[in-house]
């Protein structure tokens, strides 16, 4: 659909983890990636056009942002340059709710660069697609059937500072595998590791202080955690090992995701979160300085958002037990 309205040469579209805003799960076809890990370590890097800084309206293009000085974007600088790139239009997928996805669009070659009126269509379709992610994100908090998936220890993958794989606990391969199902057979490309790694640069670079996690489903309502940090005795993230490690996410991380991708309010989430503790009306009420009406007024919020009928249900699927 976007392609018919708004032609381009490649692009590279990945879910975020609403919280954090890192990146998850990749969608790309671009002529670059080969060096796909030098791609999102200078990506995290670049401050011109950042899909964290984009507001209102949710979409940049480069051409314009840099005043035809493209050199001025890290990445253009140091990589797209050398595939001709030409422009690129960024979309920012965000709510109220949180970041779910950003979208970036390459022109190249004799491709010209991206007008105000892509620009326009873009901004138009933001609200809609946004929608529409944050509530794929909610159909997968299904009430746990982990056949074929138990319970993990946190599994380690360790990349150089330029996110090449220096080694790996023997079982990530297979969660890696089910994050990004590769082609034909193929070794997994860890592009959820490169991410939260290359956040965890950005960092230590000043670019942008949001933690390096993110939350991502599996399977089957299974939902891990990556998380990245520096390998070393310094401390000071120059030159040191990244070590990524993958674990199956705890319940509290899940339910602000579920909370997030419901749309819950935050006294909703307040309330979820006593439901999680196995409260009842008049304990929550009492915690929450309500009356008890007030409570059964939030589960009936609640219920209408979710789409179910009963306590333990929605427990079940936010909190995964």
């Amino acid at each position: 659909m976007i392609r018919r309205a708004v032609p381009f040469d490649a692009y590279a579209w990945l879910m975020t983890d609403p919280e954090t805003s890192v990146g998850s799960a990749p969608l790309a076809d671009a002529p670059c990636l080969s060096e796909l890990p030098n791609l999102i370590r200078l990506k995290y890097l670049t401050e011109v056009n950042r899909w964290t800084t984009l507001g209102d309206p949710p979409v940049a293009r480069l051409q314009d942002a840099t005043g035809g000085e493209l050199a001025r974007s890290r990445v253009w600088r140091e990589l797209l340059h050398r595939y001709d790139v030409t422009d690129i239009a960024s979309t920012v997928f965000r709510d109220r709710y949180g970041c779910w996805s950003f979208l970036d669009l390459w022109r190249a070659g004799s491709s010209g660069p991206f007008t105000a009126a892509d620009a326009d269509f873009l901004a138009q379709a933001a609200a809609p697609v946004t929608e529409a992610l944050r509530r794929s994100q909610a159909e997968t908090f299904v009430v746990p059937a982990t056949a074929g998936w138990h319970r993990i220890d946190p599994l380690v993958l360790l990349l150089s500072p330029e996110l090449v794989v220096r080694a790996l606990t023997s079982e990530t391969p297979a969660y890696l595998r089910a994050l990004v199902p590769p082609e034909g057979g193929r070794a997994p490309v860890p592009a959820a590791a490169y991410n939260v790694a290359a956040q965890l640069g950005a960092v230590e670079a000043g670019v942008d202080m949001s933690a390096p996690m993110a939350r991502v489903h599996v399977a089957d309502g299974l939902w891990v955690t990556l998380r990245a940090a520096r390998i070393g005795e310094s401390g000071e993230g120059t030159g040191e090992d990244v070590a990524v490690t993958i674990e199956q996410s705890s319940p509290a991380e899940r339910a602000a995701v579920f909370s997030r991708a419901f749309g819950l309010s935050g006294r909703e989430t307040e309330l979820l979160g006593f439901l999680g503790q196995g409260s009842g009306t008049r304990g929550i009420a009492r915690q929450m300085f309500v009356s008890e009406n007030t409570v059964q007024d939030h589960l009936k919020s609640i219920f209408a958002k979710t789409g179910e009928h009963s306590r333990p249900r929605v427990v079940s699927r936010a909190f995964g037990s």
